[in-house]
């Protein structure tokens, strides 16, 4: 017996060394080259070789408590805000405070744009997510002009307005739906029409269906082997620039027996199609279709989760739906009888409304993190962020602050009339010069929608304990399978 206590012993032994040895990998690898450096990086834990703290942060969100994964790193090393890892293939640091937020969002010399090159790959090197600062600063304002400012949302209401009134009563007829499926097709539905004009519903749906692919890979890890979502992801992203290539060469073909020099654009695609720099040089095929992709990916897959919660919590909080709906019943009240549908003024009106959707997205939080890579050292709160190294901006951990939101887990508009917020505090669409072109567009869809839904339906949910899923974006695992019925107008 002593024997087998020896062996037993000498195996523990050699695991606990064979771990600590593997644990120091990452510290052999980006750390210790630091030099003294190395002593005023932010407490944290590398993980294991190669994948980091990947499993842990899937384990985490795979499971019902996905903020288990960042518990662990303050119940481990402080409530310090700041914590290095490493992540999606990168010696990172983790930002979770108002403060370290913002500066990481707003200081454009310091941090650029440094998302997981899983993520570039998908969504593309010539897109945003990627782009030097100057080139997208001027893209941003040429294309956010189609989709913002009060002349173009103008424009978009009467065709969002009128999208909504035919889903909402065609769903009516349908029986069991997927009501977050259902409603991701109507905001592509929209987003196709402002960014491409109309096309055929065979592509409109070939379109759809390879989006669905792509986002399940954008969050996953960088593996490209079949089976895997990443390598799904990646065909996906090839017959979506397939699909978007025909469109290009149907445009320019357009362009060049049709269309007259100097006809002012009718979508960003001509826009893109059209657009000089100062030296006379048009955006490649690549280019463009790189800038539609992402367009078209964002522009649609926020609002639609978004506008799926919303309505759920709603539906679950009385209190609330009655609020919002007398709301909706006083805009009707008060505008001109000879007014048919709505206008952007009354929309702006919508005060109780826009903290539903506020509330909403603190909530859910759509975006848990966006990634930037620090140009040089950076000190935050006394810690070094080295040049090279990502910085991962975890919205979830503002959003989810009990300090910051009292109680919040839970969904309460009202919070939203009394409690008072700093920069840094509410990061939805990020902040900064990069923050999301497409915000008000998006806060504009869901309104339309809830404006229609209040004041003439209901949501019965099918399995009202469906549980949630959170890769690669908080939604319930039945896609919220329910009855859309109209309400009685007596």
């Amino acid at each position: 017996m002593g024997s087998l206590w020896i062996v037993f012993g000498a195996i523990v032994g050699v695991l606990f060394i064979l771990r600590t040895l593997l644990k120091s990998v990452n510290w052999l690898l980006y750390e210790a080259k630091l030099g003294a450096k190395q002593y005023s990086l932010p407490p944290g834990d590398m993980g294991w070789p190669i994948v980091g703290n990947m499993w842990s942060f899937l384990r985490a969100f795979k499971s019902n408590d996905p903020d288990s994964f960042m518990a662990s790193f303050v119940k481990r090393f402080g409530k310090t805000g700041i914590y290095k890892v490493f992540m999606f293939g990168n010696p990172s640091v983790v930002v979770t405070t108002p403060e370290a937020c913002k500066r990481v969002l707003t200081d454009d010399e310091k941090f650029v744009p440094g998302w997981p090159q899983s993520a570039v790959e998908l969504i593309g090197e010539k897109s945003f997510i990627k782009m030097p600062f100057e080139e997208h600063k001027r893209l941003r304002r040429l294309t956010s002009s189609s989709i913002n400012g009060y002349e173009a949302l103008s424009v978009y209401l009467k065709k969002i307005e009128e999208v909504v009134i035919s889903s909402l009563e065609k769903w009516t007829h349908m029986g069991e739906i997927e009501f977050l499926t259902q409603m991701r097709k109507l905001t592509f539905k929209i987003i196709i029409h402002i960014f491409l004009g109309s096309e055929s519903d065979h592509v409109m749906e070939a379109l759809e269906r390879e989006y669905t692919v792509l986002n399940l890979g954008v969050r996953a890890m960088r593996i490209n082997v079949p089976g895997f979502a990443f390598h799904k992801a990646l065909k996906a992203r090839k017959n979506l620039v397939a699909i978007f290539q025909s469109i290009v060469d149907k445009r320019k073909n357009e362009k060049r027996e049709k269309l007259l020099p100097g006809q002012k654009a009718k979508d960003m695609m001509d826009a893109l199609v059209d657009v000089v720099d100062e030296n006379g040089r048009k955006l490649g095929d690549d280019e463009i279709i790189d800038i539609m992709l992402m367009y078209l990916n964002a522009g649609h897959e926020s609002s639609g989760h978004v506008t799926m919660w919303a309505t759920y919590f709603l539906q679950r909080h009385p209190e609330f739906f009655k609020k919002a709906k007398e709301e909706q019943e006083e805009i009707l009240r008060r505008r001109p009888s000879t007014q048919k549908g709505l206008k952007l003024e009354d929309v702006r009106k919508m005060d109780y409304l826009s903290k539903v959707i506020d509330e909403t997205l603190r909530l859910i939080t759509f975006s848990l993190v966006v990634f930037r890579e620090a140009t040089s050292d950076v000190n935050i709160n006394g810690y070094l962020i080295p040049k090279g190294w990502r910085v991962l901006v975890w919205f979830r951990s503002v959003h989810l602050d009990p300090e910051i939101y009292p109680k919040p887990f839970e969904f309460n508009p009202d919070r939203w009339e009394s409690e008072v917020h700093r920069a840094g505090e509410f990061l939805p669409f990020g902040v900064g010069t990069r923050l999301c072109p497409g915000n008000d567009l998006a806060k504009l869809e869901i309104s339309v929608f809830l404006h229609h839904f209040l004041l003439n339906y209901e949501l019965e949910q099918i399995n009202p304990k469906s549980p949630v899923r959170f890769l690669p974006h908080t939604r319930p695992m039945d896609n919220c399978l329910a009855r859309i019925k109209k309400r009685s107008s007596v």
